[in-house]
C-alpha cells in the first residue's frame, strides 16, 4: 500500500492512486460507494461566484472529529477570507446542508476516520488538538460548449486550514481537469490529473498551493461534469 504519510511529510502532499485509496478505506468500513456518488445528482447551485458563473454545485457540512467519533455540527456557513480566496471571500456563504443520509453514510464515514488517521498522525504531538474541524464540500464542475467550468475559479491558492483531501466521485464526458502543486513560492513542485473514483490528493495546506485547471466537454451537447468530495481538517 502507497505510503501517503511519508510522501505528506517529504513533499507536503499525496497522489494516492484509487486502489490505493479505496483499500484504506475498506479497512475504515466502506460500503456502498454507487449509493454515495448517486448523491452528487442532488447538489444546489452555488450562488456565491463572483466571475457570474453557473457552472458549480455544492452541498456543505461541519463535523467535530476526534479519535472517537465523528459528531456533526449544526450547519453553518462556509467562511474564507480574501487573503485564502480572492474571488469569493470574505462573507459567510451559506450552501446547502449535505443531506443526513450522505453525512452518516458508511463510505463518507471511512474517508473522514481515513483522513483523521493520516492527519492527525501527521501533524506535530505539540499542536494536534483533541478534536478536529472538518468541513465537507460535495462539488459538482459542470461544462458546455463554449462555456468551460472552473474546479477552482480562484486559481492556484491555500484554504487556509491544516489539511486539504481532494477526492474524485466521477468525471463524465470531460477534459482537463488537470492538479497542480506549487511550493508556498509558487514554485512548481508536480501535477496529475484525477480521473478514477476514488483517487486522491492529500495537501498539507500550510506547506504548498494547489490548483486545478478548467474542464471541457469531450463530446459536444453531451452531460460533462467532475464531481468531487473535499473535506478540509482545521485545529479547533
Amino acid at each position: 500500500m502507497q505510503n501517503v504519510e511519508a510522501e505528506l511529510a517529504q513533499h507536503g502532499y499525496a497522489h494516492v492512486t484509487a486502489d490505493d485509496f479505496a483499500a484504506r478505506l475498506t479497512q475504515a468500513g466502506l460500503a456502498d460507494w454507487d449509493g454515495f456518488a448517486e448523491s452528487w445528482n442532488d447538489l444546489g447551485m452555488d450562488t456565491y461566484m463572483a466571475d457570474g458563473g453557473r457552472y458549480r454545485r455544492r452541498r456543505h457540512a461541519a463535523f467535530s472529529i476526534d479519535a472517537l467519533a465523528i459528531r456533526r455540527k449544526p450547519h453553518q456557513p462556509h467562511y474564507q477570507s480574501r487573503d485564502y480566496n480572492t474571488l469569493n471571500g470574505g462573507l459567510a456563504r451559506w450552501f446547502e446542508p449535505v443531506r443526513p443520509a450522505v453525512a452518516e453514510h458508511p463510505a463518507m464515514c471511512a474517508i473522514l476516520r481515513t483522513c483523521f488517521t493520516v492527519f492527525n498522525a501527521a501533524t506535530l504531538a505539540a499542536i494536534r488538538p483533541a478534536a478536529w474541524h472538518v468541513e465537507t464540500h460535495q462539488f459538482r464542475i459542470e461544462a458546455k460548449p463554449g462555456e468551460s467550468g472552473q474546479p477552482t475559479p480562484e486559481g492556484l491558492h491555500r484554504d487556509g486550514v491544516d489539511w486539504v483531501l481532494v477526492m474524485l466521485v466521477r468525471r463524465e464526458n470531460v477534459a482537463s481537469g488537470i492538479t497542480s502543486i506549487h511550493d508556498l513560492q509558487r514554485q512548481f513542485l508536480g501535477s496529475f490529473t484525477l480521473v478514477a473514483p476514488m483517487e486522491s490528493a492529500l495537501v498539507d495546506d500550510g506547506r504548498v498551493y494547489h490548483g486545478v485547471t478548467a474542464i471541457a466537454p469531450l463530446v459536444a451537447n453531451a452531460p460533462a461534469y467532475r464531481d468531487v468530495l473535499v473535506a478540509t481538517f482545521r485545529r479547533e
